[in-house]
């Protein structure tokens, strides 16, 4: 049997967390972590009483670095895969089968569990100005539901991919660059019954993440564009 594991980061998320963790282990034979972003309530408490695994940070460090310590922690536990989903209830433990099954069938490293439905017209503009920036194929570009296998664990536990501030296009660009192969299946996502995304809770931090994810984009790629157009001049010459 392979060893899996499902990490969850979450920040203030006591309210949910609890029937996350056990709706998750009710699901699929795994291990949960739940990766304790510097929570100011009873997150660690209701996690554990769940029967996870609780990771606590020292202080908050965002999303990606709690994921990345969970992954990290897994990766040394003996993780063949591991599965991410959101502590607030928005991915559903009844579709890990699903992902499970998709990367068994498809052998791929990476499976997304996409859900393009949910994303709002600003969202699905600028995932289409990103994806016609660096050719990522990927419909649902901001789904943290996600399979990874051993190669993709290796990547991303990486310190490389410790310079990251979001999961979305970083990960995939890196998980790429890396030669790994990604599929989507698709899922639903029940909507947010508690707290704020950490992305999309003020006009401030949505500015934040296009900048840095536009420019992420570019310097990425730049240079692919470039080592295309000197393919091309070689095969004319």
């Amino acid at each position: 049997m392979i060893i899996l594991f499902v990490v969850i980061p979450a920040k203030n998320e006591a309210l949910t967390i609890g029937a996350v963790v056990a709706g998750v282990r009710q699901s699929v034979p795994c291990t949960v972590i739940v990766v304790d972003d510097g929570s100011a309530d009873n997150t660690a408490k209701e996690a554990t009483e769940a029967g996870a695994l609780v990771l606590p940070m020292v202080q908050s460090v965002g999303a990606w670095l709690a994921t990345q310590a969970g992954l990290r922690y897994a990766a040394k536990l003996g993780a063949e895969q591991v599965i991410t989903m959101d502590a607030d209830g928005q991915h559903r433990a009844e579709d890990l089968p699903t992902l499970l099954e998709q990367g068994q069938n498809n052998k791929a490293d990476v499976i997304i569990g996409a859900c393009v439905a949910r994303g709002s017209l600003s969202r699905r503009i600028a995932w289409g100005l990103f994806k016609r920036l660096t050719g990522v194929s990927i419909a649902d570009l901001t789904s943290g539901f996600r399979l990874y296998n051993k190669n993709a664990l290796m990547v991303l536990t990486s310190r490389q991919a410790s310079l990251l501030e979001f999961q979305d296009m970083g990960v995939l660009l890196m998980l790429r660059s890396a030669g790994l192969t990604m599929q989507e299946v698709s899922v639903r996502m029940c909507h947010r019954t508690n707290g704020i995304s950490r992305i999309f809770s003020s006009w401030g931090k949505v500015t934040y993440y296009m900048m840095i994810t536009l420019f992420l984009c570019l310097v990425k790629a730049m240079p692919e564009r470039s080592t295309r157009y000197i393919r091309r001049l070689k095969q004319g010459s």
